[in-house]
């Protein structure tokens, strides 16, 4: 992320903030909500959002896609599909009426509040240089919690590509999972839970 973004990003934080201290003497409750936007128009939605000064959060990661003659890294959206929005429930149309957007992630036809202490330890543990990737959806298996490193606290599931040891974990809101690399010694077993953001233990290998 270049300088100008993490600029942008910090002014942000510092928006969000301060609409949250002024809500909060009011008595209106802001909350996390998933933003469901047409394909490869998160950045373009997150911007839009920005500029209207509210508060999201769009988790980035880098792929580097190679053809016949170069390469190029780029930073694509670590749940395609989704940006999450933090407001009140009576600002919805603020953001719904913006172009790209589809609707708010929503349960029994109401739209469903995200934990926050999870989308902020997310927030927090990407910003500290993990590394993160998309992955298939898990839902079973066995929790393991990440006690060490830029990631600890984190809990999901892991798994095994060759040398390297994964934690996987699972939005079940959105049905979407990311894997972080970690080293084997960084994690121990944590007994089952019901959280929202559900990491579970499952062993592969190829």
């Amino acid at each position: 992320m270049d300088l100008s973004r993490e600029m942008r990003s910090d002014a942000q934080q510092k928006i969000g903030i301060d609409h949250a201290d002024g809500v909060r003497q009011t008595g209106v409750e802001l909350n996390w909500y998933a933003l469901y936007t047409c394909p490869r128009h998160e950045k373009t939605v997150a911007q839009q959002i920005e500029e209207r000064s509210i508060a999201c959060f769009l988790p980035l990661y880098r792929s580097v896609r190679r053809w016949k003659d170069r390469r190029k890294e780029l930073e694509l959206a670590l749940f395609p599909g989704y940006v999450f929005v933090h407001l009140a429930l009576q600002d919805k149309m603020r953001v719904l009426q913006l172009p790209s957007v589809v609707r708010l992630v929503s349960f029994n036809g109401q739209p469903a509040v995200l934990p926050e202490a999870e989308i902020e330890g997310l927030r927090q543990r990407l910003s500290r240089g993990g590394c993160a990737q998309p992955h298939p959806y898990l839902t079973v298996g066995r929790r393991v919690r990440v006690c060490a490193g830029p990631m600890q606290g984190l809990e999901g599931i892991i798994i095994r590509r060759k040398d390297r040891c994964r934690v996987v974990f699972s939005l079940d809101l959105i049905m979407r999972s990311v894997a972080v690399e970690v080293d084997e010694s960084e994690v121990e077993p944590v007994a089952a839970t019901k959280p929202q953001l559900k990491l579970l233990r499952v062993s592969t290998s190829n």
